[in-house]
């Protein structure tokens, strides 16, 4: 970092100016800058290109390659987009995780605030350990959580509802929003919290009235997590639902679109596709708390 008080001599200020001046040549820009970008761009945008036409396409050119190019579409059809919406479940199904992801998420945020509040901010004995056993139990796979996991929601009498996906999401939720909280809990200065304790508030207050408000923009990055994890999630979906009116978006797709051997291309491309918006809009709309939270919380 320089120094505002110290005068660059024209040497200096030679030096420094050199440091970029590689990117002066428009080839070296092409290479170092645009080609890696425009190849960054192209990954991360094909496959929803790729859904976008396959959505679109005529079955005859679904499979049609010598007459017809994979990567163009002559004569579109929405025929998937009306099958999709009017003639299965998928609208229900959108709905269901909608709400299932919605609740589950502020459920898993409501317990973490208080966990990562008490280990970062209380200091009992054990706080570090207990906040590395939370990370430790994130890392846990669900694919052996959700066989205990089953055996709780089959006597809670749960199967095969939103309740069964809305209470185990958390087992996965809630450590991920806790290890993430605690860090920003950790870069709010203690003298805010030292100096409300000082003048009587207890720490109901001084949690609602100061650290919250502090911690708008890790709270939204650990939704953003929280609901993006809570979309996408296929096992306990898969293990804990049967009936197709309360399939989330992921299995309704899967099991409902797939009927043995035959695949319905067009309309599965659809529900990937509609299926992506939500999380898409939600990113779009929250980068900015979501960037601050990755760079940083209250400095003092």
């Amino acid at each position: 970092m320089v120094n505002p008080s110290k005068t660059i001599t024209p040497d200096e200020f030679h030096d420094e100016s050199e440091g970029m001046s590689y990117l002066s040549n428009l080839p070296r820009r092409v290479v170092l800058i645009y080609l890696p970008l425009a190849i960054f761009v192209f990954v991360l945008l094909f496959p929803f290109y790729w859904m976008a036409i396959t959505a679109v396409k005529p079955n005859s050119q679904l499979t049609d390659y010598e007459n017809y190019s994979p990567f163009w579409v002559v004569g579109p059809t929405l025929e998937h987009i009306k099958y999709l919406l009017f003639e299965t479940s998928y609208p229900g199904w959108l709905w269901n995780t909608l709400l299932i992801s919605t609740a589950a998420t502020f459920l898993s945020l409501f317990a973490s605030v208080f966990a990562a509040y008490a280990i970062e901010r209380v200091r009992f004995t054990g706080a570090r350990t207990f906040g590395l056993l939370i990370f430790l139990a994130y890392l846990v796979p669900p694919s052996i959580l959700f066989i205990p996991l089953a055996f709780i929601v089959f006597n809670l009498g749960i199967y095969d509802s939103k309740f069964a996906l809305i209470f185990t999401y958390p087992t996965f939720l809630i450590p991920f929003c806790t290890w993430l909280l605690m860090g920003y809990f950790r870069s709010i200065p203690y003298e805010l919290e030292e100096s409300a304790l000082v003048d009587g508030a207890t720490r109901w207050q001084i949690l609602r009235r100061i650290i919250l408000p502090l911690a708008v923009p890790g709270l939204i990055s650990a939704g953003i997590f929280a609901f993006t994890l809570s979309w996408n999630e296929f096992i306990y979906a898969l293990t804990f639902i049967q009936s197709s009116e309360n399939k989330t978006v992921p299995v309704g797709v899967l099991t409902e679109l797939v009927r043995g051997d035959i695949f319905e291309w067009g309309a599965l491309m659809a529900g990937a596709l509609f299926g992506s918006l939500p999380v898409v809009i939600l990113y779009s709309f929250f980068v900015d708390y979501y960037v601050s939270s990755m760079t940083g919380a209250v400095k003092e």
